[in-house]
């Protein structure tokens, strides 16, 4: 079995440390806390180990993803990474692991689905586990280090024969960059199986927090306590897909609201089937900037919190304003080939 490369800090807390041994259950590691250009991160499993100060940050790791990048924008290409992440507080867990994932996902790395084991300062993120486990907290999080570890080993999809692609969108077909930029994108996915969803303003009422015990309920019937287009429609597209496109327009360095509608709703099928084989594309533009953003969004809520993969460079990011202003942004076409060749390789 190859070695699991692991960044981590200097001085890390015993929490931590507990983490990081549960995750790799006594299988071999390469340890690193300083960059040296000589280590090769490319086609390798990746453990990432952040101990987070009181601002959130965890220096000594942002310095060694500072220098990689620095040497090779694609130092990451056939990775695949998982994270754990302490802080000595209650936040920034997740923002700077959607931070770290966004980075080394455009350096070419591939993220399991749940990738991240994230500890507060209390541990109390873990308290709603504790409803069905039997367990602390400390040992349910070490429970779940040692599940993500061996889900990282283990992990090898194949590509699919004839993969099913979702797209998902709420943009007019006349005036979007974003829908047009798709349609560019498209035309280099001749033979897949391709089945567009519009999610239109009334079609959709955002999620209205059931108890998990009735949205267990309602998962059992495939169903929601809205039902009507999301669970009729976007329910068994997604049950059968291999893939999901989101289109997604910048709207104030955010999802739209109708496509995040839908994330929140899908938390009922959610319940019911693991989206671990299922994986996460995007098409983002924005009008002027901030399309990381969007994209840290999407990483977020779909692949940290939902489980869907996200294979290599998992979203085109483009910055266009005017209706069709898309089209004469610089060296498109080829950034369009580029993005539908990632596609295929990873379906």
């Amino acid at each position: 079995m190859n070695d699991i490369y692991v960044l981590l800090p200097k001085f890390i807390s015993k929490e931590l440390n507990m983490m990081v041994e549960a995750t790799l259950d006594n299988n071999k590691a390469v340890f690193i806390k300083d960059y040296d250009e000589s280590y090769d991160f490319k086609n390798k499993k990746i453990l990432i180990a952040l101990e987070l100060d009181k601002a959130g940050y965890c220096l000594s790791i942002d310095s060694i993803i500072s220098k990689i990048y620095e040497k090779d924008i694609n130092a990451f290409q056939g990775s695949k990474a998982a994270l754990l992440v302490h802080s000595c507080s209650e936040l920034y867990t997740k923002s700077t692991s959607s931070n770290i994932i966004f980075l080394l996902n455009q350096a070419g790395c591939s993220f399991i689905g749940h990738p991240v084991v994230e500890a507060t300062a209390s541990l109390s993120n873990f308290l709603t586990w504790q409803k069905t486990l039997n367990m602390n907290l400390l040992d349910i999080c070490l429970k779940m280090c040692s599940q993500l570890g061996k889900r990282l080993l283990e992990d090898d999809i194949k590509n699919k024969k004839c993969p099913k692609i979702l797209v998902l969108h709420s943009s007019s077909h006349t005036t979007s960059n974003t829908l047009t930029l798709w349609n560019m994108i498209k035309k280099h996915l001749k033979g897949y199986d391709i089945k567009e969803i519009h999610v239109e303003n009334g079609t959709i009422q955002d999620c209205k927090g059931c108890s998990f015990k009735t949205c267990i309920h309602y998962s059992k019937q495939s169903s929601c306590f809205y039902g009507g287009f999301v669970v009729e429609e976007v329910f068994p597209a997604i049950e059968s897909c291999d893939a999901i496109v989101w289109i997604c327009p910048n709207y104030n360095d955010s999802i739209s609201a109708n496509l995040m509608a839908v994330i929140n709703r899908i938390t009922a099928l959610y319940r019911k089937i693991s989206f671990y084989d299922k994986s996460l594309f995007s098409v983002i533009v924005s009008g002027n900037s901030g399309s990381d953003s969007v994209a840290k969004q999407l990483i977020d809520a779909l692949n940290i919190n939902k489980g869907f993969r996200l294979p290599p460079k998992f979203c085109i990011m483009a910055t266009a304003n005017d209706p069709g202003s898309i089209k004469k942004v610089e060296n498109i076409e080829i950034k369009v080939k580029e993005f539908a060749k990632i596609i295929k390789e990873n379906l």
